[in-house]
């Protein structure tokens, strides 16, 4: 039978799209070697909870992810790797059973003597991680995002960092080694906002694109930095995702309309899973008190500015009347001489039929402006 769940299927129907998120935890997957006193992972908060013990390099990762953006990320979580680890499993396992919302692996493209590996190799090793981020998305419904290097996932939980030669007034880094900061940034973005054209007050330079590069690169999902003759800031806040389909539109391209639509869908289980399966009665009255209590978090939602309030009950929970009838139908029941409403309340047995949809606000990020004399 497995166990209970809940699925929660956004689906875009033309121009308008379901959209959410937040993000609070980072988490710095490390080959390093674990200090004494600590236990793995380690949770940190403020740089002073940073541990000696660990590597210059490792110490770094965490500072720049803890930089963030209007915010800092609420929380950093380093999972301690061996140095000799032959790959990343052992940290995936223990991810899976813990709550985070980024994840990077600053490793993935430095060789074993420590020096920066090529982009081949790099982006070999990023998108069989990858993979397993997909996995986790799709079919473990645990809704996380990594940032990875030179990564063309063609997926909305991953966001393909793409900048190499990254000048600060101490180091050049690669691509790889500036996924945390990416990240950290990405968590301290608040969800009313986008990080595109986000500064990085730390960057000195970057190399220069023309602007058919720089549209040519956000088109082909990638994630980039460019200077603009005065400051260096990120292009438009773009994931991997490329290849959209039926039910999966642009919109799911935009890092800050799946990290919108990745917090209604952890809220929304969460509070399912907590207050409500295995603790009413599935009857109809008990359905519709689940619905109210969905509806009165979008319009929270509303209030908070990130769903468009413009059109009354646009953002709302119901019973999925196409889908019950399909379930009733396998269970042996005659529909045909049933009305809707008796359809709502009939006995489903321990499933609950929903369906929702709700308008995200994005950003503004494009503005044309005619002056006429």
């Amino acid at each position: 039978m497995g166990e209970p769940s809940i699925q929660i299927v956004f689906k875009q129907a033309g121009i308008t799209a379901i959209k959410r998120g937040e993000r609070g935890a980072v988490v710095l997957i490390l080959k390093d070697t674990m200090p004494a006193t600590y236990s793995n992972p380690i949770k940190m908060e403020t740089i002073d909870e940073i541990p000696e013990g660990l590597s210059d390099f490792s110490k770094e990762q965490i500072k720049l992810a803890m930089i963030g953006y209007q915010n800092p990320p609420k929380q950093v979580i380093a999972y301690i790797e061996k140095a000799d680890a032959a790959d990343y499993s052992e940290a995936q396992s223990y991810l899976e059973t813990i709550k985070w919302d980024y994840v990077v692996v600053p490793g993935i493209g430095i060789t074993v003597d420590g020096k920066p590996d090529t982009e081949a190799n790099t982006t070999s090793r990023a998108t069989d991680f990858a993979t397993w981020i997909k996995q986790l998305r799709s079919t473990k419904d645990i809704k996380v995002k990594a940032v990875l290097p030179h990564c063309p996932a063609d997926n909305e939980g991953v966001i393909n960092f793409c900048t190499d030669d990254i000048k600060t007034a101490n180091k050049t880094y690669t691509a790889a080694e500036y996924c945390s900061r990416i990240a950290g940034m990405l968590a301290g973005t608040p969800l009313t906002i986008s990080a595109t054209f986000a500064p990085l007050a730390e960057v000195i330079d970057v190399p220069h694109l023309k602007k058919e590069e720089r549209d040519a690169a956000v088109d082909a999902g990638k994630l980039i930095l460019f200077n603009d003759g005065k400051k260096v800031k990120i292009d438009r806040a773009v994931n991997s995702f490329v290849t959209t389909i039926e039910n999966k539109g642009d919109d799911f391209k935009k890092i800050k309309i799946v990290d919108i639509m990745d917090l209604i869908h952890d809220d929304i289980k969460t509070t399912a899973e907590d207050s409500y399966i295995g603790k009413y009665p599935n009857d109809y009255d008990h359905k519709c008190l689940l619905i109210t209590a969905i509806n009165g978090y979008f319009e929270g939602l509303e209030l908070d500015g990130l769903l468009d309030s413009s059109i009354e009950g646009q953002n709302k929970a119901e019973i999925d009347l196409e889908a019950q009838k399909v379930y009733l139908k396998s269970q042996g029941t005659d529909l045909s001489s049933m009305k809707d409403q008796e359809i709502k309340e009939s006995n489903t047995g321990s499933q609950v039929f929903l369906k929702g949809q709700a308008v995200i606000l994005d950003a503004i990020e494009d503005i044309k402006f005619q002056i006429y004399i």
